[in-house]
């Protein structure tokens, strides 16, 4: 059940139709209503208000659902594409509940993907000021230098203005043609791992998240799916 007061962003992420931030827009576009009139930014609203999404109803009760998917390539983080591209929706079981994903791994980028309409877990995993160390592996063409990868463990402009943070990065093979690499990041810019490279003139032709924290994906083959457990959700909560 809502609380006293909850702020409309973040109950429309507890329903499960979107992230607070994209609830926001939503909002911008005037497609949230509370009881009957246009919803606004920052509005707090309670168990007794009635909120409608494009003229649908949503109910104060929520239960939560958490799903952790091995996101193929080809797929968009989205809930839907205007383009008809597959999204990572796709993938989940028939009886799924009206769950968005927590963060994005662009089209070409495979790994760890978590799903719920938990608004403060979504929240507390993609905000960085909370630092949650997410791993990747990385594999770029050709070789890199010690003085390259220096730079990018003590941060790169990625464009004007904006520098990445401190990071850890590990070399675990490389010959003429190829490098492979380790990196774990403390935040989630739009394409990060590929800017930062491209930011010393490498290339990455293969991204793959493999851990949120210590959260992997053992046993979980690309494109499948699994509830997660309660330990896990709690671990999440409380990492």
């Amino acid at each position: 059940m809502l609380r006293k007061h909850m702020r409309i962003n973040k109950f429309l992420a507890e329903q499960g139709i979107a992230s607070r931030r994209a609830s926001d827009k939503l909002i911008e576009e005037g497609r949230v209503k509370v009881n009957g009139k246009l919803a606004k930014a920052g509005d707090d609203i309670t168990p007794s208000d009635v909120v409608t999404v494009d003229g649908k109803t949503l109910s104060h009760k929520t239960s939560y659902e958490y799903y952790l998917l091995n996101k193929p390539k080809g797929c968009v983080c989205t809930v839907s594409d205007e383009k008809g591209r597959k999204t990572v929706m796709d993938f989940l079981p028939e009886n799924a509940g009206r769950v968005f994903p927590v963060g994005r791994l662009d089209y070409d980028t495979e790994g760890l993907l978590i799903l719920t309409n938990d608004g403060d877990l979504a929240y507390r995993l993609t905000s960085p000021k909370n630092e949650i160390p997410k791993t990747y592996l990385v594999r770029i063409e050709g070789t890199i230098t010690d003085i390259q990868l220096n730079r990018l463990r003590a941060g790169v402009e990625i464009e004007k203005g904006v520098i990445t943070k401190k990071c850890k990065i590990t070399v675990t093979k490389t010959d003429k043609s190829y490098t492979k690499l380790q990196v774990v990041l403390t935040e989630g810019k739009n394409r990060e791992i590929r800017r930062m490279f491209e930011a010393v003139g490498k290339n990455v032709d293969f991204l793959k998240r493999i851990r949120i924290g210590e959260l992997g994906l053992t046993g979980l083959d690309r494109g499948e799916v699994r509830r997660l457990s309660r330990e896990e959700v709690f671990y999440l909560q409380n990492i």
